[in-house]
């Protein structure tokens, strides 16, 4: 258990929206649930998160210490692309989260490796050989070491940008240049904790798209190589230049093509390997409901254009 006290300094603050701006590492929601299960106390006394405290008033917060979690092995199918005693890379499926985290303490790619292989261990219990992640509902390629000499290997090469990683998304919209760079800084969103944003002092980032194929003025299909790897990087900068990615549920429009999150998969992954040299690379194809999502719209379109082009000769 950690206790965390301070001294309000001015009034007209709600209790909860005081704490979250005392101590950023909590989020307004994880203060809300300290307050209602009676661990924060205003001189000693519990108060509902509406409260406004007055000055002088002392403020206690009491820290459960966090639940321990035992990562499991899982008996997972997984679709192996390549795997020998150093590297494995998988393809894995939307919906699947990489590594164990709260409120995901099991299911994980994670569990279903350590089923299948011994991993690193550089990154300590929960995240044992993942050198890079994508989203759970992200489709595509991962590597993962499966020695300590492997991942220092690849850590190394996405930090000197020598790996290469190539998406496929869905997006919102017309893009007229065929290609660009997108150079926007990224963090924690100051808005919503849950999300990242392009910030004046984030992270540097990159992304290099290419128009792939435009839909009529509804949506382009574009293909993103990264430089850098920044969470959710290619969905904050795509919607960064208005063109947010189809089925996004934290950067997208409501109203969109029914899916299971955002349509965007991990298509390519190239990577020295950290052994013998060699340069590897691998292709994913885009998972069913990608593909037939896209199929639909292309027919769609075909059959728009068609009758414009007869309405135009009538």
């Amino acid at each position: 258990m950690e206790e965390r006290h301070f001294t309000v300094a001015a009034s007209g603050t709600r209790l909860d929206k005081l704490i979250a701006e005392q101590f950023p590492d909590l989020s307004r929601s994880r203060v809300n649930k300290l307050i209602k299960t009676g661990d924060v106390l205003v001189n000693g006394t519990p108060q509902k998160p509406k409260y406004q405290p007055q000055p002088h008033e002392q403020i206690t917060i009491k820290i459960p210490a966090p639940q321990q979690l035992d990562v499991v092995p899982e008996k997972i199918p997984l679709e192996i692309v390549y795997e020998d005693d150093q590297v494995i890379v998988v393809n894995k499926p939307q919906g699947m989260v990489v590594h164990p985290a709260p409120g995901h303490p099991n299911h994980t790619l994670v569990n279903a490796l350590l089923a299948h292989t011994q991993l690193s261990n550089i990154n300590g219990t929960f995240r044992p050989g993942i050198v890079h992640r994508i989203d759970k509902d992200t489709s595509g390629l991962l590597m993962v070491a499966k020695t300590d000499i492997a991942h220092q290997s690849l850590a190394r090469q996405l930090k000197e940008k020598t790996s290469r990683r190539r998406y496929i998304a869905l997006v919102h919209g017309r893009i007229h240049e065929d290609q660009g760079t997108i150079d926007a800084p990224l963090g924690r969103s100051p808005k919503d904790r849950k999300k990242q944003a392009v910030v004046k002092n984030g992270r540097p980032a990159v992304t290099h798209f290419r128009v792939l194929e435009r839909l009529g003025d509804d949506y382009t299909l574009v293909e993103c190589q990264l430089e850098t790897g920044r969470t959710h990087q290619v969905r904050v900068h795509m919607q960064y230049i208005q063109h947010p990615l189809v089925g996004d549920p934290l950067y997208g429009p409501h109203k969109t093509i029914k899916g299971n999150g955002q349509f965007l998969h991990a298509a390519e992954l190239g990577f020295t390997h950290p052994i013998t040299g060699k340069e590897l690379d691998f292709q994913s194809p885009l998972p069913p409901l990608f593909q037939t999502t896209l199929h639909n719209l292309e027919k769609k379109y075909q059959v728009m254009n068609s009758q414009e082009e007869l309405n135009h000769e009538r």
